[in-house]
């Protein structure tokens, strides 16, 4: 184990980060793979899991329509891609507007389904899964108006253009990179929770089934995808802040064999371009799967 961790920290190192990674096979109480595994990490749009989750449960239990439609007004168009960036109103079913939470990661499409779902609601799923070292503090919006308050802005600041003018002693200092002051858990917790999806011990399985289609689509490629050649399937949601790239998913791989890993970092840099730091998610975890694989052929 000692071999495999510091294998695991070097690819970080080489690329410039800090990183903190949990694996385990799906449905097996162990072993598994731990860099960090029980630090705590800032979540970034990681968070969304729960939040879908949450969404599939009140689907499946009747208390929620997900072929109602619903409107994103200008209140949640933030900028940034999906219905986030959108110039005018748009008008969506619940069901696409989670497919385009996790799909794509549209902050927009995900304050709407927060919101309509409650905070309780969210919490409720942590406290069922005995998830006690994970804290959701609000949605998008919330987390945005952290950094606005941090940069010294105000409600009406556009946050583009605070973060353009922001010097890197003011985005190392937000708020929302230290996970014990904004939404956060341990890699450890998040690959409980992939488990427990994987499984249906997270709800009723149609809606863990909901869930896992979505994760199944989402559109972006390089990082834990990046690990994996073709023919790997890969079910994930990634996080992004100012020099935190994350992403957690269960890998599948050829002989069917699922495995859960959750990869956190922390980039040395706070440019916005690090490919290295996003291609070490696939590297790290990859090398976390292969361990894996050999110690329990």
């Amino acid at each position: 184990m000692s071999g495999i961790r510091e294998r695991i920290e070097a690819v970080f190192a080489d690329a410039g980060a800090e990183g903190f990674l949990h694996a385990r096979e799906i449905g097996v109480p162990g072993p598994d793979v731990s860099a960090g595994g029980d630090d705590p990490v800032v979540l970034a749009s990681v968070f969304k899991i729960p939040v879908a989750l949450a969404y599939a449960r009140e689907v499946t239990a009747g208390r929620l329509d997900d072929t109602e439609r619903t409107k994103v007004t200008a209140r949640y168009r933030t900028g940034g891609i999906g219905t986030a960036g959108c110039a005018d109103d748009v008008e969506m079913s619940w069901r696409d507007l989670a497919h385009f939470m996790l799909t794509m990661s549209d902050n927009a499409a995900t304050d709407v389904v927060y919101h309509r779902l409650g905070q309780e609601t969210v919490d409720r799923v942590l406290a069922d899964l005995g998830l006690a070292r994970t804290r959701l503090i609000g949605c998008c919006e919330d987390l945005f108006a952290s950094v606005i308050a941090d940069l010294g802005g105000t409600p009406e600041s556009d946050l583009e253009a605070l973060f353009g003018e922001a010097t890197p002693e003011q985005l190392d200092k937000l708020a929302v990179r230290d996970p014990e002051r904004t939404t956060s858990s341990t890699p450890r917790e998040i690959t409980e929770l992939l488990d427990a999806i994987w499984t249906d011990r997270a709800g009723e399985p149609e809606a863990c089934q909901r869930v896992r289609t979505i994760m199944a689509q989402q559109i972006w490629p390089h990082r834990l995808s990046s690990g994996f050649p073709s023919g790997v399937r890969v079910a994930a949601k990634t996080g992004t802040l100012p020099g935190i790239r994350n992403e957690a998913g269960v890998v599948t791989l050829g002989d069917g064999r699922q495995f859960a890993v959750a990869v956190f970092t922390r980039a040395h840099s706070l440019e916005d371009r690090l490919p290295a730091v996003d291609a070490s998610i696939g590297a790290a975890a990859r090398l976390a799967i292969d361990h894996l694989q050999s110690a329990t052929p």
